[in-house]
């Protein structure tokens, strides 16, 4: 008889993580353009070292590619204690630098975040011509993992920062840069760690990391995005349980089927629409931007709350404005059975909810098991 199980494994604390889905970015050179002025070959030289870095939790190291931005902030002048690798004291591949420009101290310091680690990458993944520890630029963009999220800013906040000490730039405050470790996942989230046990590191004012971002039309900018608050992270774990048998006798009830199953009902059922005051004020805002029959639905999902199906179900075409409207659950991963010759015995599911700020995991769980 086949049993179906929802668990919810202790979840990976995550900090300052972007709601923003962002888009690949531009390269910014052409092949066979011009040559680079040195700033910008500078950017494009950390750029490639670091996406050629493997920084994935399975096999990856940042503490690696922390000790690569260490050695050229050093070779430009940066003191020794102004530029430290720190090492999470659990895991020797867990490194994460952080860098100060020194400033007058009028104001408190600023801090840039980024991180150094990322997704997974299997080459059987990716098209055969790809590499994905090798940063390559093809019709006016770059390829790799990380190119995006998040080693083009990681690149960006040193290379600037490797800029203003050549240029002798002192500003008022100083400039913090870290660049940490675990943010995609993992048990060694270095932003955690480091506000926890090294806060005078990266104490500061205020600071800026990956999330935001905002539009342009012409050339000319239309809004930038600010966060006021993030969805929750949860993994659920769908398991099915089964006596098992040998594949030369099939019978119905299959722990692999009924997985399927309970994935398809998953896969047909939406959250309800649940405005909070950021996505109101955001959806009411977004109506001045956008335009046409997007615009008119962003007003009426406003004015009605979400309860106005039809404007509802055009605006979730985008992926971006469904998951701004409501709590989301997806498959991540599926594992079954143990020889291709036997029925499984045991089917696992990952299934990943990023629950609205208002909503709680309980809720979401209490959801699930309805619909599974």
């Amino acid at each position: 008889m086949n049993r179906l199980k929802l668990t919810l494994p202790a979840a990976t604390v995550t900090l300052l993580l972007s709601l923003a889905l962002p888009s690949l970015p531009p390269a910014t050179r052409a092949a066979g353009a011009q040559r680079l002025s040195p700033q910008r070959q500078l950017l494009f030289d950390i750029y490639k070292e670091l996406v050629e870095t493997n920084t994935t939790d399975s096999v990856g190291n940042t503490t690696e590619a922390a000790e690569k931005v260490a050695a050229r902030l050093r070779a430009a002048g940066f003191a020794a204690d102004d530029v430290q690798v720190i090492v999470h004291p659990g895991n020797a591949r867990k490194g994460n630098v952080v860098a100060r420009l020194r400033g007058t101290g009028a104001r408190k310091p600023i801090l840039l975040l980024a991180h150094l680690d990322v997704v997974e990458a299997k080459k059987e993944d990716w098209s055969p011509d790809l590499d994905p520890f090798k940063l390559i630029e093809r019709d006016g963009y770059f390829y790799g993992r990380g190119s995006i999220d998040d080693k083009a800013m990681a690149a960006v906040f040193v290379a600037n920062l490797i800029r203003y000490k050549q240029e002798g730039f002192r500003p008022d405050r100083d400039i913090v840069v870290a660049l940490t470790a675990d943010e995609e996942g993992g048990g060694f989230n270095g932003a955690s760690w480091l506000v926890r046990n090294r806060r005078e590191l990266v104490d500061a004012e205020f600071g800026f990391n990956e999330g935001g971002g905002g539009r342009e039309r012409a050339g000319r900018a239309l809004f930038n995005g600010v966060q006021t608050a993030e969805k929750m992270s949860r993994n659920f774990t769908l398991e099915v349980k089964n006596k098992g048998g040998h594949s030369s006798l099939p019978v119905k009830d299959n722990a692999i089927y009924t997985l399927a199953a309970g994935l398809e009902r998953l896969s047909k059922f939406d959250f309800p629409v649940s405005l909070n005051e950021t996505t109101r004020a955001y959806f009411e805002r977004m109506a001045s931007v956008e335009s046409g029959q997007t615009a008119k639905d962003m007003r009426v999902v406003v004015q009605s709350s979400g309860a106005d199906g039809a404007a509802v179900a055009r605006l979730s075409e985008s992926a971006f404005y469904n998951a701004s409207m409501r709590t989301t659950c997806v498959a991540t991963r599926v594992e079954a059975g143990h020889a291709n010759n036997a029925l499984p015995q045991t089917a696992r599911a990952n299934v990943n909810c990023r629950i609205l700020p208002q909503e709680s995991p309980a809720d979401t769980q209490a959801a699930l098991v309805r619909v599974l």
